[in-house]
């Protein structure tokens, strides 16, 4: 938002300088982000006016003019090609400067003295894009009243500073001058000066030929229409434009810049319609037939959506609402009469509209932000006053206004106490009450709070902290005290179960997995490429009210959707070997408001390792994945853990999967990916998964590891190779030995699996390497052989075990 600082002065009586303003401004947090002086850099540049031109006797391109400069008239020779006498022109002189540090003085041009120079708009510094096309090429034209000899820059107000704010989202009200002005006034302390809106009416009645329809009062709560007849298009006043070229808008004539000038001042856009084009006089307003179109201001033919909000006469679209006229009913040099629309259209539905369009003005910027209401009809007086003052128009008595609503005034109170705990300041009731009204705000005193009437345009104030906010601003910043804090500090730290989860990363990292991080919020269609059933838990999601996209429209109840993606976006690269973590939540509905957010541990695998020089690639496998979770419980001092191949998902390989356990208790899951399943991800190689819950895992941990000191007596090794049914997993096998082991037996491994000759069909070899140890003597070969022999009776009592 840029804003004249001569502009603000005409609501306020500031004494300061624009650099000093900027600051205090800044400070109050209405960020002034450059203070932009338009005639620095120029010097000794008059109001001349051309007494005669004629053509350089020496070139055919350059014109020989003479110009009074009101003390004097010198030669001045130019190649512009729009100078006539009479015409009055800004003249650097010599001696002047112009930007740039260029430096007038005399010149010979073709054998002929020039004594200074015509300036353009680019050479005095002017934005060439925001002054009228005639002088785009040429040398700009000053009105004819302009004073000769007269200081050029104060005539075309390039004497004044351009103030360039940087607005935060929530001071949309800043969008208006009028609203900055107040600012400046609270601040300076000074009472702000807001034009009074009055004008002559005539004796017809709008509502007799004008008329007014809101179909969608969802889409538009407030619509408001005057009628101004026998304007006179013209260009509209020098101060005018300027006002609008500081803002960036560029003049066109009197009515559209009427239009323009009150949305920058009031904050409230307008749109002006030639009556005469609109078919039976009449406004509709209503939302667009899919595949609708019309010609916008700009020439191009729009189609629209059917959530689009359009501005239609008896026949016809005519405007989209709040973002651009229609063509048809565009105001031209012919047009006589003018149809003022002043409206409140819904935020989210202007925005919806701008984005689908591609188009952004500084219409939808103040729609999209949200308006006051209360400004509406005040705006529209505005711009029919001015056309009154500056197109001669004549104002139709009466106006249209579609609002059915309710205009409530919230009140907050304001406690002092409060204020001061928050501020750490020692303001009385008085002090603060000052400064609400130093902001406009109507208030009602008690003895230790304040009740604050807040003002419609002041839509960012909701709450009693907000009001503190706009205390501590005024009051300055600087004045809040500085205080050290107090009460005990602690060094902070992470929690066990942090550290713990930052040893699982560091672990996985050093066993060759990278970790990939998914989105939380996945596709329902995920559950059906995984084949789960209909009835199945992991289908019981949550789902988001206003998704991004259908594709992300529930949040995950199990992180395997999102690593069998990121696996087949792999693939799909050629990338077929990788190994891959994550460590997120899953979020499962709950009674309670909130769901669970059970922080999980998962993993895919999928082709194999890169081979090395003195070692061969390791395929990933079933083995290999259990491996690394055994080596996360070794790590973690759990002994007591197991994988049952029983009740596992069913996107899991039957036979190639099992149940993980910490004890009784249910861990998680781990296996092969099913057939199905891999096919449908477009994977190439098997790949194996693995999830798991962290917490109970990290409460089964041994927080500090027990040190067992290393045994003083040599250990005895036995093996034992056992021809066992298919049917019996390994781990039964080994919870016998350990059984029986009795205190002697320190390790268990087995070294061999073997199905083939001499072994009987449905039945497979196990080789075991068994370690016997004490602490406290030298075993005999007695003991070992004891201890051996029961395990291989029970294990023959209880499986019908035979040793090879």
């Amino acid at each position: 938002m840029n804003v004249s600082y001569k502009w603000l002065k005409k609501y306020v009586d500031i004494a300061i300088s624009p650099e000093e303003l900027a600051t205090r401004l800044t400070m109050a947090g209405l960020a002034v982000e450059h203070t932009v002086y338009l005639g620095e850099g120029i010097k000794g540049v008059v109001v001349g006016e051309i007494l005669d031109v004629q053509r350089h006797p020496q070139a055919d391109k350059l014109v020989v003019c003479q110009v009074n400069l009101g003390k004097e008239t010198v030669q001045i020779v130019t190649g512009a090609t729009n100078v006539k006498a009479g015409q009055r022109v800004p003249v650097a002189t010599v001696g002047g400067e112009l930007p740039g540090g260029i430096k007038m003085k005399k010149a010979s041009l073709r054998g002929l003295d020039s004594y200074g120079m015509m300036c353009s708009a680019g050479e005095l510094n002017m934005d060439e894009d925001l002054v009228s096309p005639e002088f785009r090429d040429g040398i700009l034209i000053l009105p004819p009243d302009s004073p000769i000899g007269a200081n050029a820059l104060e005539v075309l107000n390039l004497d004044d500073t351009v103030l360039e704010f940087e607005l935060t989202p929530n001071r949309s009200d800043c969008l208006s001058v009028i609203n900055i002005a107040r600012e400046v006034g609270a601040i300076l302390d000074k009472p702000v000066h807001l034009p009074a809106v009055e004008f002559p009416e005539t004796e017809e009645s709008i509502f007799d030929i004008a008329a007014v329809e809101v179909r969608d009062q969802d889409l538009c709560n407030r619509y408001t229409a005057r009628v101004v007849k026998n304007v006179k298009l013209g260009p509209s006043p020098e101060w005018m434009q300027h006002f609008l070229r500081c803002a960036g808008v560029r003049p066109i004539n009197n009515v559209v810049d009427i239009s323009n000038y009150v949305m920058l001042e009031m904050g409230q856009p307008l749109h002006t319609f030639d009556y005469d084009g609109l078919a039976g006089h009449k406004i509709i307003v209503r939302r667009a037939e899919a595949g609708e179109k019309m010609f916008t201001l700009d020439g191009q033919e729009r189609t629209f959506q059917n959530d689009t909000l359009l501005i239609c006469d008896g026949e016809k679209p005519v405007a989209v609402a709040g973002v651009m006229g229609g063509l048809e009913t565009e105001v031209t040099e012919n047009t006589k009469h003018i149809l003022i629309e002043a409206a409140r259209f819904h935020p989210v539905s202007i925005r919806h509209t701008s984005r689908n369009l591609g188009l952004r003005s500084e219409s939808s910027l103040r729609f999209e932000k949200g308006l006051d209401v209360h400004n509406v009809v005040h705006a529209a007086n505005r711009a029919a006053q001015l056309m009154v003052q500056l197109a001669g128009g004549e104002v139709i008595a009466g106006i249209i206004d579609s609002f059915e609503g309710e205009m409530a005034t919230p009140k907050i109170t304001l406690r002092t106490k409060r204020v001061n705990e928050i501020l750490g300041t020692s303001l009385t009731t008085a002090d603060i009450a000052s400064i609400m009204r130093r902001l406009q705000f109507s208030v009602e005193i008690s003895e230790h709070e304040t009740r604050v009437v807040i003002p419609s345009y002041r839509q960012d104030i909701t709450r009693e902290i907000d009001l503190i906010e706009e205390v501590a601003r005024l009051n300055g910043y600087d004045k809040i005290p500085l205080s050290l804090p107090f009460g005990p500090t602690t060094e902070g730290s992470k929690t066990r179960f942090q550290k713990y989860e930052d040893r699982v990363r560091d672990y996985l990292t050093g066993a060759g997995f990278l970790e990939v991080i998914t989105y939380s919020f996945i596709n329902p269609k995920d559950f059906d490429r995984l084949h789960l059933p209909q009835d199945s838990s992991l289908r019981n999601v949550l789902e988001i009210k206003n998704p991004l996209s259908d594709e992300q429209s529930v949040m995950r109840t199990t992180l395997i959707p999102g690593l069998l993606e990121t696996a087949a976006r792999n693939t799909s690269r050629r990338n077929l070997n990788f190994a891959l973590f994550e460590c997120g939540r899953i979020f499962l509905p709950h009674e309670e408001k909130l769901p669970d957010e059970p922080l999980m541990l998962g993993g895919i695998v999928s082709g194999k390792t890169e081979r090395g020089w003195n070692w061969q690639a390791q395929v990933f496998d079933f083995y290999f994945l259990k491996g690394v979770l055994a080596g996360i419980f070794q790590r973690s001092g759990i002994t007591d853990w197991s994988l049952k191949a029983e009740s596992f998902p069913s996107f899991l390989h039957p036979g190639r999967a099992g149940n993980l356990f910490v004890g009784e208790t249910y861990a998680g899951f781990m296996g092969e990916v099913h057939p199905l399943v891999q096919e449908n991800y477009g994977l190439e190689n098997r790949a194996y998964v693995f999830q798991v819950y962290l917490k109970p895992i990290m409460e089964a941990s041994l927080e500090i590891a027990k040190y067992t000191p290393v045994p003083k007596y040599p250990a005895v090794d036995r093996d034992m190779a056992l021809v066992v049914k298919d049917t019996i997993p390994a781990r039964m096998i080994e919870e016998i030995i350990w059984e029986n082991g009795k205190r002697i037996l320190t390790g268990v491994s087995l070294f061999d699996v073997y199905k083939g000759a001499q072994i009987p069909e449905g039945c497979k070899s196990l080789a075991y390497s068994l370690t016997f140890q004490a602490n406290d003597r030298t075993l005999t070969d007695e003991e070992v052989s004891k201890v051996f022999g029961r395990i291989k009776e029970k294990l023959s009592l209880k499986f019908g075990v035979e040793l090879r």
